[in-house]
């Protein structure tokens, strides 16, 4: 059942690797692995230990290349190269439906996101979604803070230019990412899954459900003025 919506939003905010195309297409799976590579091969980790350092890392930081920088003081430039160095168009297909849809909304619309935006631009170019954005907010643009730390919001916020949380929509793959956005007064929708979530106020499998579960952003009382 589509919902009735109070609010007047203006900006939406989309997560990347897992939203805007599936997670069958194993391109975060891939990067994890070259995560891995990167630990052992250019640090001299011991194999052993990276899957959960890595983890850890994760768990306490939001990314693994926050950890790495905070304990190994790690050259984030050259960590970002090799860890997205994939072939991209061959994991990731045009979709011009999603392309057509997100041309449609009258919203300003953002990619935010953990990785940088050389990635970004190498997934939209593979997409066919290069021009559907009105901007990238990528983890340089977050000074290397990332999702879920609370800042990377307010920053996201004040790059897009918006004062009010509460008009602005953000969809993402993790709940645990949309868990803060949602505490600050985002509307939070959770991509991959059917069931509501404690940290979604609104779940579907694909952003292309959107016109159906939540139309009225489509509505003109829903245009940005």
């Amino acid at each position: 059942m589509p919902y009735n919506y109070p609010v007047t939003y203006s900006t939406l905010f989309f997560d990347l690797d897992d939203t805007l195309y599936p997670p069958q297409n194993g391109v975060w799976a891939a990067i994890r692995e070259r995560m891995n590579l990167y630990m052992r091969d250019k640090m001299r980790l011991p194999s052993e230990q990276i899957p959960d350092l890595r983890r850890y890392y994760y768990e306490t930081y939001g990314t693994t290349l926050r950890g790495l920088q905070i304990h190994y003081q790690v050259d984030p430039d050259e960590f970002l190269a090799f860890v997205h160095d994939l072939p991209i168009r061959k994991m990731v297909q045009p979709d011009p439906k999603l392309r057509d849809l997100i041309l449609s909304l009258p919203q300003r619309k953002y990619i935010f996101t953990n990785a940088d935006s050389a990635h970004a631009n190498r997934v939209l170019d593979a997409l066919g979604m290069q021009g559907c954005f009105d901007g990238k907010i990528d983890v340089r643009a977050l000074d290397f803070h990332c999702k879920p730390e609370p800042l990377a919001y307010q920053t996201a916020l004040f790059l897009a230019g918006e004062t009010l949380p509460q008009r602005c929509v953000y969809l993402d793959d993790s709940p645990r990412n949309l868990a803060p956005a949602r505490k600050l007064g985002f509307f939070t929708i959770l991509i991959g899954d059917d069931d509501i979530h404690t940290a979604a106020d609104l779940a579907m499998r694909l952003p292309h459900d959107l016109p159906n579960l939540m139309p009225e952003l489509w509505q003109e009382n829903h245009r940005h003025p």
